[in-house]
């Protein structure tokens, strides 16, 4: 129900009790080619020349794993289910020791794909209350988190409304909540420890998923008051010429490069960021440029063109963030 909430899917799920024979028969074979070699007191170890890894413990004395064991049978599970290009392993910097030591292993094993792998560690997450981790007994619930948010979106949606009430009011909350912490989350470079604070991450104004949202609700309304024959006539982009329509266009025209950059460096706060430029860029427009009042049907119909296509780009960047647009706010 938690991946659900977040729109998080799985492919395949490997279990522990198949990850761990697979790793535990490569750690055996990888022991008679001499990779590994016995302790004397019966572990199973890998010396490695790098002394920032020293000597690891792949199979314990008894003959049962660690998590190195598992994760070995895992990745090749994976490179053989589905020969990716790469293979990401999304998990906090905490483990950075612990997969520098897995590729090496993977590497000494003679498997070429090993230099394809990549961790992407992240950060830990603070909250004004105490830090979102297990370990140190000061865990925050996701979905206390997710039911905090969605009373916060809630509240603010209803201040906003005054007394028209929307009838899709907890679906808003849910989606404006569900923005506002996967905004702010994926805003910041994902190596850097960041504090949390759920009721700046849901203000309308500033850096945020809800003003995002409410900048694509903004152009979605206009864009059902315009009339089918100022949509339908063919667009002459040489009537504009404003400063603001030309860093609206040249804006536009980023979006390629920014989603492979993002995609290169492994980083959503490349497209956070340029959304937040984005829809900023577009409310400077806005302001200096009317639209559907503008001075000649040319000039409204290559506005209209502009517009629409901010709006397809915001929706695409929130999509690419798993974050829902919303057609009104």
């Amino acid at each position: 129900e938690t991946y659900r909430r977040l729109g998080v899917e799985f492919d395949h799920t490997y279990f522990e009790s198949r990850t761990y024979t697979l790793g535990r028969d490569i750690i055996e074979e990888g022991l008679a080619k001499g990779v590994f070699h016995k302790r004397e007191d019966g572990a199973t170890v890998i010396d490695f020349d790098d002394p920032g890894l020293g000597t690891k413990v792949v199979l314990r004395s008894d003959g049962t794993s660690v998590y190195v064991t598992q994760d070995i049978g895992t990745t090749l599970l994976k490179q053989r289910d589905y020969e990716p290009d790469q293979q990401i392993w999304v998990v906090a910097d905490e483990q950075l020791y612990h997969f520098r030591v897995l590729f090496a292993i993977l590497k000494a094993l003679g498997y070429e794909w090993a230099d394809r792998l990549t961790h992407m560690a992240y950060g830990m997450v603070n909250l004004p209350s105490g830090r979102m981790k297990s370990r140190e007994g000061t865990v925050v619930d996701a979905d206390d988190l997710f039911e905090m948010l969605e009373g916060l979106a809630r509240e603010a949606t209803l201040e906003r409304a005054g007394a028209d009430v929307p009838e899709d009011l907890d679906e808003r909350a849910r989606a404006i909540s569900m923005a506002a912490l996967k905004f702010m989350l994926l805003k910041v470079n994902p190596k850097t420890t960041m504090m949390f604070d759920p009721e700046a991450s849901l203000r309308f104004e500033g850096d945020t998923g809800p003003y995002v949202l409410y900048a694509y609700a903004r152009i979605s309304s206009m864009l059902r008051r315009a009339s089918e024959e100022a949509l339908a006539a063919e667009v002459d982009w040489s009537v504009l010429g404003t400063k603001e329509e030309k860093a609206l266009a040249l804006r536009c025209a980023q979006y390629p490069e920014i989603m492979q950059k993002a995609a290169t460096n492994l980083d959503g706060s490349v497209v956070t960021g340029y959304l937040l430029d984005l829809a900023k860029d577009f409310s400077k427009f806005y302001q200096a440029c009317p639209v559907l009042a503008a001075e000649t049907p040319a000039l409204i119909r290559a506005r209209l063109e502009l517009t629409a296509r901010v709006r397809v780009l915001l929706r695409d960047g929130l999509n690419a963030l798993t974050i829902d647009a919303l057609e009104s706010m």
